[in-house]
């Protein structure tokens, strides 16, 4: 299960709504869908929450590129919408290297398609390699909005969503569309 919500930035204050990924493809479709929820181009944050196993943020400032930050980017690797985030550039990857698993093989518990569980001892240590357990992006995404780097990388994913909505003020507008 996954939970996905934009919070845009208005003069009134933070409005909230839920948003369905599955026709997202690429980050630059999630970038455009983030701007849509704001039309001043006021800042927008997509929020992502996989299973309590990571969480992403992603910010949109009008036409800017969008600012990502993932918790743990090898749990994000095994889910579709996490690979959404997982760019080469946050990576620290060469555009197009092929010097990792390949994610589109993967299903979303990490295995190869037809592969079974017990058989990714294999793809486990290149999956390790090329994608780390620990956070990537732009730790300070929201430094400006009261979050420190410091206080978003100790978040724990099963409640770092409602912590960042508290932090900005809009934690009973992300409440109404959870």
């Amino acid at each position: 299960m996954y939970f996905a919500a934009l919070l845009a930035r208005t003069e009134d204050g933070w409005e909230a709504s839920d948003t369905e990924l599955d026709d997202v493809e690429t980050l630059s479709d999630l970038a455009d869908l983030a701007r849509e929820a704001s039309p001043e181009e006021d800042t927008v944050l997509v929020l992502i929450e996989q299973e309590d196993a990571w969480f992403g943020v992603v910010r949109v400032d009008g036409e800017e590129d969008p600012r990502i930050y993932v918790s743990d980017a090898a749990a994000a690797a095994r889910s579709a919408y996490g690979e959404l985030l997982l760019t080469d550039e946050l990576l620290g990857r060469e555009p197009g290297a092929d010097d990792g698993p390949d994610l589109d093989a993967l299903d979303l518990d990490g295995t190869e398609d037809g592969e079974s569980e017990d058989d990714e001892d294999d793809t486990a240590g290149a999956s390790a390699d090329a994608v780390p357990h620990s956070p990537v992006g732009d730790s300070e995404i929201l430094d400006d909005l009261g979050i420190s780097e410091k206080e978003l990388r100790t978040l724990e994913a099963d409640d770092a969503l409602g912590t960042i909505a508290e932090a900005l003020g809009a934690s009973e507008v992300l409440e109404t569309v959870r």
